[in-house]
């Protein structure tokens, strides 16, 4: 709901000066956040979809919260000095819109893609759909005067635009007024998607059915809602040990059910601590090795990411690894759907109640739901 009312912003990290990047030092580094916007306050659209209805079109889309009038008044949002190439973070922060982004006249390198380095493509506009970042080199090797930078909404069927100013230092003019066309169909964009590939020369880290329950919208995995309306947080109800009281684990079916008409409300968690590497030895005989090394082969083509776009009509395959204690959310990224259900959490438990695992909760921990009266657990050793 914060995001709903312009609560976003930028966390720019670095690599550390002993790690080696892909590409010279930029003149400069910015960060540009797109995303529509909606003239109604968050408590207005919680009201809509807790009404049962969806929240239907954006009324705008915004750069780094502003818009370009095009009168030729229009404060710039970067500045780049003519020959010098500069690093712009692009990062779609909307709730449910994929953004076309594209620079007048000037081609992106892709650099980055949500903390992974990648093969050096150029662009001449990039899809950023709700979530996803990516980081782009400009070179500012144009006529010294005003730019657009612009950006519009994607699979949506009224197309909204913004534009924003980029100015060179002692620029002659003002920006010309016909803009870079955007791209059309989603085929487009899964072809695009589909030239992203992981630089491994470089030293870094590496549709769902919805229906109506009691006349009320509702997104679903596998038929199941989530249910956000818990007592006591998950977390920390494991954590005392009343998970049973709060919810149930493992309530998601492995496949989707054959009719949607009727959808399940309550928590989705998975428990994942029984998947240790023991049981995975024991079953190695069960799939062939060929398959083992097609996959290893696989995930070094593609890119270690926060986020994956799934087209319409298609299906995605990913790779998670839980391979330490903890409870992860799995979501989807575009707002309204997560918030009337299609969330799930991953919980990995220590077993042995090991420091090794997890950490104790701190002491001065706020505690609440059904945990308040209840004496602290055995601390892990």
């Amino acid at each position: 709901m914060h995001k709903a009312s312009g609560g976003f912003g930028g966390l720019r990290v670095n690599s550390r000066l002993l790690i080696p990047v892909p590409y010279p030092d930029p003149a400069d580094d910015y960060t540009l956040l797109v995303g529509h916007f909606f003239n109604k306050g968050q408590k207005s659209l919680k009201k809509i979809l807790d009404s049962g209805r969806n929240l239907g079109r954006c009324d705008g889309v915004h750069l780094n919260g502003k818009l370009a009038k095009g009168d030729g008044k229009d404060e710039p949002l970067f500045t780049m000095e003519a020959r010098k190439t500069y690093k712009y973070r692009i990062c779609n922060v909307g709730l449910k819109t994929a953004i076309n982004v594209r620079f007048q006249n000037h081609q992106m390198k892709l650099v980055e893609m949500e903390g992974s380095h990648t093969m050096q493509n150029e662009y001449k506009s990039l899809d950023v759909h709700v979530g996803q970042c990516f980081a782009v080199l400009v070179k500012a090797d144009k006529d010294p005067e005003d730019y657009y930078v612009v950006a519009s909404t994607r699979f949506t069927r009224r197309q909204v635009t913004a534009t924003g100013i980029i100015r060179y230092k002692i620029g002659k003019g003002p920006a010309s007024s016909e803009l870079p066309p955007p791209p059309v169909g989603w085929a487009w964009s899964l072809n695009q998607f589909r030239t992203f590939r992981w630089n491994l020369t470089a030293s870094a880290a590496r549709p769902n059915p919805q229906d109506e329950v009691d006349g009320k919208l509702r997104y679903a995995l596998n038929g199941v809602s989530h249910d956000n309306e818990f007592k006591t947080p998950l977390k920390l109800a494991e954590y005392f040990n009343i998970a049973k009281k709060e919810f149930e684990y493992d309530t998601i079916p492995d496949n989707p059910p054959q009719r949607t008409e009727t959808i399940q409300v309550k928590p989705i968690v998975l428990n994942a601590s029984a998947l240790r590497l023991d049981h995975l030895r024991k079953s190695r005989n069960r799939y062939p090795i060929v398959s083992f090394i097609r996959l290893l082969l696989l995930r070094r083509r593609v890119i270690s990411r926060h986020t994956i776009q799934v087209f319409p009509k298609s299906w995605d395959v990913i790779l998670l690894m839980f391979n330490n204690c903890g409870m992860w959310n799995i979501r989807s990224e575009v707002w309204d759907r997560f918030y009337l259900g299609q969330q799930l959490y991953v919980s990995v438990l220590s077993l042995n109640l090991s420091t090794k695992d997890e950490y104790n909760i701190p002491e001065d921990a706020q505690l609440c739901g059904d945990v308040i009266s209840l004496p602290k657990p055995k601390p892990y050793t």
